[in-house]
């Protein structure tokens, strides 16, 4: 991705050097979501372009420099199949690693496939080989699970599943997820696993609604089918009149906050999840959405260790109730990355995935 606005370009670079402690994948499948097509269009700061795209991968491992364990200290070696947590490079040792506990504020934090250049080496998915430095914390696939599994998931498995932590959430707590995309639909699977007494989704089009019932959802709501005044009501009449205990925004857009404020209970929790890069300001009144509501408002900013950790487990446990290979809707060549990022952005598809 050469720069925002512009076509991706297939370019050669050099085989990295494995340094001790690295390890040298052969790409099997790299994700193509919502973040790459933002990334397209310029709308995250301090991206240096040119970038090769694609933060969430699995890949075969081909070469380690010496011995390499996973996060689990499990020995790794080649023909093993592993992810990875795309965020490297956190300090731990400045004031948000060591007192806030929030490492992804951490000044040094790097990510793979968005802000390490291509001049840097293979580190994004969208390439033949990606080269995991030194440190990166890599995860080998439970023995139950399929790339597809994993991949199907991708950022959204891990994001959704941080969302859902972030709401404390109790059991039989009433439930909204706003958005039908791969974080919405997994938020809507761990909301349904976590124990909630009710799951309602909004979203379109049909084909991810038909999914957020696959993956739990009680009750499905159409933006376009359903008008807004229609979704409160139904909303509504499904709590008695107080509004839902928490909303979950994985929609992306500014005008979803006002809506999932005015569902939200008085003391109800509402959980931004949804709006990594800036898609622009939405309209709230303090007083009536939030003061006088007692609401708790809480951002949930990309992911943290702990969520690729947890979310892999509870996925290899419940693999038969997160069907999360279903949400794969296209499979591209690197050639066809253009028309990979084209489809995602036009919601042709749920998911795409790159195949080098």
């Amino acid at each position: 991705m050469v720069a925002p606005h512009q076509p991706i370009e297939i370019r050669e670079i050099a085989d990295p050097v494995v340094e001790p402690g690295g390890v040298l994948l052969e790409t099997v499948a790299s994700e193509v979501c919502g973040t790459d097509v933002h990334l397209s269009h310029g709308r995250l700061a301090g991206v240096p372009y040119p970038i090769i795209p694609g933060h969430v991968s699995v890949g075969r491992v081909l070469e380690t420099g010496g011995a390499v364990t996973d996060f689990n200290g499990r020995s790794l070696g080649p023909g093993e199949m592993v992810t990875f947590y795309d965020v490297h490079e956190t300090c731990h040792s400045c004031w948000y690693c060591l007192v806030a506990g929030q490492p992804n504020r951490c000044p040094s934090r790097r990510v793979y496939g968005v802000t390490y250049s291509a001049d840097e080496g293979p580190l994004g998915g969208w390439a033949e080989r990606i080269y995991l430095k030194p440190g990166v914390h890599t995860f080998r696939l439970p023995e139950s699970l399929e790339p597809d599994d994993v991949i199907g998931g991708g950022c959204g498995l891990f994001t959704g599943f941080a969302a859902v932590d972030r709401s404390d959430l109790r059991i039989g707590d009433r439930v909204l997820v706003q958005g039908s995309g791969p974080v919405g639909l997994s938020a809507v699977a761990m909301a349904s696993l976590g124990g909630a007494g009710l799951v309602i989704n909004i979203g379109d089009p049909q084909p991810r609604l038909d999914l957020a019932r696959t993956f739990g959802a009680d009750v499905v709501l159409s933006l376009t089918g359903n008008p807004i005044a229609e979704r409160e009501q139904v909303i509504r009449e499904l709590t008695a009149g107080r509004g839902v205990d928490i909303v979950i925004e994985a929609a992306g857009q500014p005008a979803a906050i006002s809506e999932g404020l005015s569902l939200l209970r008085d003391g109800g929790t509402y959980v931004v999840a949804g709006h990594y890069t800036d898609t622009g300001s939405a309209n709230l009144n303090p007083h009536l959405d939030v003061n006088r509501k007692h609401a708790e408002i809480r951002g949930q900013w990309g992911t943290g260790l702990q969520h690729v950790e947890r979310s892999l487990r509870t996925l290899a446990r419940h693999r038969e109730r997160l069907p999360l290979s279903q949400i794969i809707g296209g499979r591209y060549e690197l050639g066809e990355a253009n028309r990979a990022l084209a489809d995602v952005e036009a919601m042709r598809i749920t998911k795409a995935i790159i195949e080098p």
